[in-house]
C-alpha cells in the first residue's frame, strides 16, 4: 500500500506502484526518497498528519512520519504549531536516549511542510488495551504506575513536563511488555514562561489539573495528575472528561464510587493525592510516590505471605540509585549472546540500561545489571561475553570476589544468586532477606559475603556454603553500602540514616558510629593499606576517616550532587568518584586536591572502576554507557 502526503486528500490510501494519487492526484514520492509512507494513522484536527513509514536505508525499517500542515489563516496558531512542532523534535532528541521514549530519527522541511520522522513502537496504547481486554485490576494499576513513574523520572531530571498524560499516550512494546511514553508534542522545559491565551487549553480535556488548564502553568505534579487521571480511566473504564463534563473537578473527589472493583486503602490514597485539585496539595515528585508504591505493593505481598519469587510479579524502588522498573516472571536461564557492544557517539560503549555495575578485580571483565538480566563483558576487546537471566526484576547489586572467579548479584526480589563469573552458572541462591539488596561485599579471602538491605538489616553469609552466620542490626534506615577492609577484619556499612556503622566481621559486634554526612552516605570505599575509609553522600560531599580511630581527616567539596560510586587507585594515592552531576573527579587522596575533572556521560554516574595497573578509569551511567578513560 502507498499513502498520499496531501494533507487535504479525502482518501490517501492508494495501491502499491501507483505514481499518483487515486483521490486526488498528487504525485506519490517518497520523502527525501527514502521514508515511503504506506499508511496514515491519525489526522491532527486541521494541523497535519501521523504516518507509518518504511525507511529504504535502513532495510525497509519501520518508522513514524509526522506532518505539520496547519490549515488555520490565524498567524497565531500557525505561529504556536510550529512551535510545539519544533519542540517535539527537540524534546525527542533530548529524552530519546532513554529506552521508554521513542527516538527521534530525523526533522526536515520538504515542499513546504515540515517532518519528523521517529522510531515505530509496535504493541497496543492502553486505551485499545482497556477496550480490549477490559478494565484494570489493582495489580495491574501498581506495575504501571511504577514503569511510567520510572519514564517520568527520566524527563523531570531533564527539566521536561510532558502535558499529555493519558492512555492514547503510553504503548505497551510488543517485544518485551514495557511501557512506552509518546507524544511530546505539548511538552515544556520547566524554564520556560507559558502564557496561554484565554480560552485555550494544552492537553487534553479530563487529564489535564487545573493549574493547566486555567493560565497553562504546569509543575512535575502537573504530569502526575495526570498519570492518576489515566490510573482512573483503566480502573473504571469511564473516561474522566465524560464525569467533568457533569460535575467538574468534584469528580476527582468521589472517583471510587465509579469503580466496578474497590482498591485497597493505601493504592485509594495514592490515587487521592495524584487527583488532588490544589497541585500544592498533590505529590510533588515521582519519588514520593514511588514510595507509597512500594508500601503499597509490600503490605499485599505481606498479606498473600508469598515465599517464591518466582511467582510473583511485583514493584520495587532502588533509593540508593535511584533506578526504577518492573518485576517480570523471567526464564531462569543463561542465553549467551556474544556480540561486539556499539560504540557511542563519545567513544564510549553502548549497554543495556544498567543499575548496578562491577569490574572485576583483574581488569578483564565488566559486569552490568538491568531488568532481569545480568550482562557480562569482556573488556579486551569489548565484547559481550555472556547474558545471565534469573533474578525476577532488576539487578540492583553486583560485587565480584578478589580472584575473579565469583560472582554475586543482589536483586530487587530479595534474592540473592552466586555464580561462576567465567561460565555464568548458578551456583547458589541465598533468600535470607525480605526487600530489595542494595549493597554487597566479599571479603578478599573469599569466604565471606555481607549484604545489605531496604530493610535496614546486614546479613552475614558463608560465601562457599551459603549459610546465614550473622545478622546487624543498628542502622535506622536502608543499607546503601558495604566495604569489607583489605585485612578481612572490619566491615563498614553506610545508610540513608546519614551514618557509617564500622563492625567486627568475625563477631559482628558494632566498633564505631561515624557522624558527618548531612545526606544518605550511598558510598564506601577502603584503601588497599586498610588505614583510610572515604565515603561519599546524598549532601555530595566525600569524607576521608582514620578507618581505625573514626577521625575525619578531610572533607572533599566539588560534586554538586550525590556521590554514588568511589575508587581508589591500587597505589592508594589517587581516589576517583562518580557522580549524580554527570561528573567523574579524580583526587589527590594524600592532600585532598582535586586533579580532574572528566564529564563523560549524558546522565548520573552510577559506578567507577580503577584498572589493576591504575592506568585506566572505567565508568558507569543511567545513559547505558560505559567510558573506558586514561588516569589523568
Amino acid at each position: 500500500m502507498s499513502c498520499c502526503l496531501n494533507p487535504d486528500c479525502q482518501n490517501p490510501h492508494n495501491l502499491c506502484g501507483e505514481k499518483f494519487c487515486r483521490s486526488c492526484g498528487a504525485p506519490l514520492v517518497a520523502l527525501r526518497n527514502r521514508y515511503y509512507i504506506i499508511q496514515l494513522l491519525s489526522d491532527q484536527g486541521g494541523f497535519g498528519r501521523t504516518y507509518l513509514a518504511k525507511d529504504a536505508d535502513k532495510l525497509d525499517e519501520f518508522c513514524v512520519v509526522k506532518q505539520l500542515a496547519p490549515k488555520t489563516q490565524e498567524t497565531w496558531a500557525i505561529e504556536k504549531s510550529v512551535e510545539l512542532f519544533e519542540q517535539e523534535a527537540m524534546r525527542l532528541q533530548q529524552l530519546g536516549q532513554h529506552p521508554q521514549i521513542p527516538k527521534l530519527l530525523a526533522y526536515f522541511r520538504e515542499n513546504q511542510y515540515l517532518y519528523l520522522v521517529q522510531e515505530f513502537i509496535e504493541g497496543p496504547t492502553l486505551l485499545q488495551e482497556l477496550v480490549q481486554q477490559g478494565t484494570f485490576s489493582a495489580l495491574k494499576i501498581r506495575e504501571l504506575l511504577i514503569d511510567i513513574l520510572g519514564i517520568l523520572r527520566f524527563v523531570h531530571q531533564h527539566q521536561v513536563i510532558h502535558r499529555d498524560i493519558k492512555p492514547d499516550n503510553i504503548i505497551r512494546r510488543q517485544t518485551d511488555g514495557k511501557l512506552v511514553l509518546i507524544d511530546f508534542g505539548i511538552a515544556k522545559q520547566l524554564s520556560a514562561k507559558t502564557v496561554a491565551r484565554i480560552g485555550t487549553t494544552i492537553g487534553s480535556f479530563g487529564y489535564v489539573p487545573m493549574e493547566q488548564m486555567e493560565d497553562g502553568k504546569v509543575y512535575p505534579a502537573s504530569d502526575l495528575y495526570g498519570l492518576g487521571a489515566t490510573c482512573f480511566h483503566l480502573l473504571s473504564g469511564i473516561h474522566p472528561w465524560e464525569l467533568w463534563k457533569m460535575q467538574g473537578y468534584r469528580w476527582a473527589s468521589d472517583w471510587r464510587e465509579y469503580l466496578k472493583q474497590p482498591v485497597n486503602r493505601t493504592l485509594g490514597h495514592i490515587l487521592d493525592q495524584l487527583l488532588e485539585k490544589n497541585y500544592a496539595q498533590r505529590y510533588q515528585s515521582v519519588e514520593e510516590v514511588l514510595e507509597d508504591v512500594l508500601r503499597d505493593w509490600n503490605l499485599q505481598a505481606e498479606k498473600t505471605k508469598y515465599r517464591n519469587p518466582w511467582l510473583v510479579v511485583g514493584a520495587f524502588i532502588l533509593v540508593g540509585l535511584g533506578g526504577y522498573g518492573i518485576w517480570h516472571i523471567p526464564s531462569p536461564n543463561t542465553a549467551p549472546n556474544p556480540q561486539a557492544a556499539l560504540v557511542n557517539s563519545n567513544g564510549g560503549y553502548s549497554i543495556h540500561q544498567p543499575v548496578s555495575i562491577a569490574l572485576s578485580p583483574d581488569g578483564k571483565t565488566l559486569v552490568s545489571g538491568g531488568n532481569k538480566e545480568i550482562q557480562i563483558w569482556n573488556l579486551q576487546p569489548w565484547t559481550l561475553n555472556k547474558t545471565l537471566m534469573g533474578h525476577v526484576g532488576w539487578v540492583s547489586s553486583l560485587v565480584i570476589s578478589q580472584d575473579s572467579q565469583t560472582l554475586v548479584s543482589g536483586g530487587d526480589d530479595a534474592v540473592i544468586q552466586i555464580r561462576d563469573l567465567n561460565t555464568g552458572e548458578l551456583k547458589n541462591e541465598l533468600l535470607g532477606q525480605k526487600k530489595e539488596i542494595l549493597a554487597l561485599a566479599i571479603s578478599p579471602d573469599g569466604q565471606t559475603l555481607a549484604s545489605g538491605c531496604r530493610d535496614k538489616i546486614i546479613k552475614i553469609w558463608d560465601l562457599q556454603t551459603g549459610a546465614l552466620t550473622n545478622t546487624l542490626t543498628l542502622h535506622s534506615d536502608q543499607i546503601l553500602a558495604l566495604a569489607i577492609s583489605p585485612d578481612g577484619e572490619t566491615l563498614v556499612s553506610g545508610s540513608k540514616d546519614n551514618t557509617i556503622n564500622i563492625w567486627d566481621l568475625n563477631t559482628g559486634e558494632p566498633k564505631n558510629t561515624l557522624i558527618g554526612h548531612a545526606g544518605w552516605v550511598s558510598s564506601l570505599a577502603i584503601s588497599p593499606d586498610g588505614r583510610m575509609l572515604v565515603s561519599g553522600g546524598g549532601d555530595s560531599k566525600i569524607k576521608v576517616w582514620d578507618l581505625k580511630t573514626g577521625e575525619l581527616k578531610t572533607t572533599l567539596v566539588g560534586h554538586t550532587s550525590r556521590v554514588n560510586s568511589l575508587a581508589i587507585s591500587p597505589d592508594g594515592e589517587t581516589l576517583v568518584s562518580g557522580s549524580q552531576d554527570k561528573s567523574i573527579k579524580i583526587w589527590d587522596l594524600a592532600t585532598g586536591q582535586l586533579r580532574d575533572t572528566l564529564i563523560k556521560h549524558q546522565d548520573e554516574v552510577i559506578y567507577v572502576g580503577i584498572s589493576p595497573d591504575g592506568q585506566t578509569i572505567v565508568s558507569g551511567s543511567y545513559d547505558a554507557t560505559i567510558q573506558v578513560s586514561p588516569m589523568p
